[in-house]
């Protein structure tokens, strides 16, 4: 296990170092600083702690050489890339500044980035919502998924699938919906369709990338599984990671304004939760416990609905990482149950 752990614990020695010598330059204080890095790592996890069971799913299908990179190459683009870099593009296209104009004002007067970020959030949430209710509706509406947490209804909701445009079809009727009947100025409601579409536009376009690595000769049956390897597989894990920063980064600023600590704090999350994905894979996780997937995209479900409302609505965090959380424990309880009935009838 620790050796899962290592670097995420070198990570966060480090990090935690550094807000150290951060608390100590600025009014912050040192003690200040550790508490805050610490609860923004501890948020960061317990928002994607079921994206990375979703990660561990796919990743566990991906070559050895294509898993390395997702853990080496696919976390800089996570903490540096996401956590830091994607919010000063946002508010730099969002107010026309150069980027180290912005730079310059997340250091030195995070408020006023604060201030620009967040009104980019309807974009945002649009965005990463619609991709994340396509990651949700596309699990359900399998209709090769065999393990059915919920029985019947899951069931059902498979064999609806073979209707091939369905998860794309409820997808763009929710944003319709959202767009047409949530309470936001015009100018909002176009942002909204815009970006909510892109959201959609770029999963079709990620989900559609296996079609390159398909066997000629195994035919289909192989082409789902091409879709979670190689730079197909990379390209969607780190899109899917997006999608879940883009709640983390934005709530982060409902708990302080300073971006160092911010970026700090989010790189410890995100750390662990990449090393959550790889022991889950190494130990088997999903294969013991059946339903764990299912809970995870449960949560992802309902992270997707609460992004999409909180263009709107302001719904804390603590509820959002809960929501995850409570899917997980539940789905870890019942394929626990079942393993039970499973010995038992033997």
């Amino acid at each position: 296990m620790f050796q899962d752990f290592k670097y995420s614990i070198l990570v966060t020695i480090l990090c935690v170092g550094l807000a150290i010598w951060w608390g100590a330059v600025t009014p912050m204080g040192v003690f200040t600083a550790i508490f805050l890095v610490l609860v923004l790592g501890i948020m960061e996890v317990s928002l994607s702690f079921d994206n990375a069971v979703v990660n561990a799913s796919i990743l566990q299908e991906m070559d050895e050489r294509w898993q390395q990179i997702f853990l080496t190459i696919g976390i800089l683009i996570a903490v540096f890339g996401m956590r830091l870099v994607f919010p000063i593009v946002i508010v730099a296209v969002a107010t026309g500044l150069g980027v180290f104009e912005v730079i310059n004002m997340a250091l030195n007067n995070p408020a006023q980035y604060s201030q620009y970020l967040t009104a980019s959030h309807a974009g945002i949430a649009a965005f990463g919502g619609m991709f994340l209710l396509l990651v949700f509706l596309s699990f359900m509406f399998d209709h090769e998924k065999e393990v059915h947490w919920l029985g019947a209804f899951e069931e059902k909701m498979s064999a609806l699938g073979k209707l091939d445009v369905i998860s794309v079809l409820i997808a763009l009727v929710t944003l319709f919906l959202i767009q047409e009947f949530l309470p936001m100025p015009t100018e909002t409601r176009l942002t909204v369709l815009m970006a909510g579409l892109g959201g959609v536009i770029l999963y079709i376009a990620v989900s559609s990338l296996d079609v390159f690595f398909e066997d000629k000769e195994e035919g289909e049956a192989v082409v789902e599984g091409a879709k979670r390897n190689g730079l197909a597989g990379f390209l969607y894990l780190e899109v899917l990671d997006a999608s879940f920063s883009f709640d983390g980064v934005i709530g982060a600023f409902a708990i302080t304004n300073d971006v160092v600590i911010i970026m700090l704090g989010l790189a410890i999350g995100a750390m662990f939760v990449r090393s959550m994905t790889v022991h889950l894979v190494h130990k088997g996780t999903l294969n013991e416990y059946i339903y764990l997937e299912h809970g995870a995209h449960y949560g992802i479900g309902a992270l997707a609905i609460i992004m999409l409302l909180s263009i709107h609505f302001h719904i804390p965090e603590v509820i959002t990482g809960l929501i995850g959380v409570s899917f997980i424990a539940l789905s870890v309880w019942s394929s626990i149950t079942y393993k039970k009935q499973l010995a038992h009838s033997v």
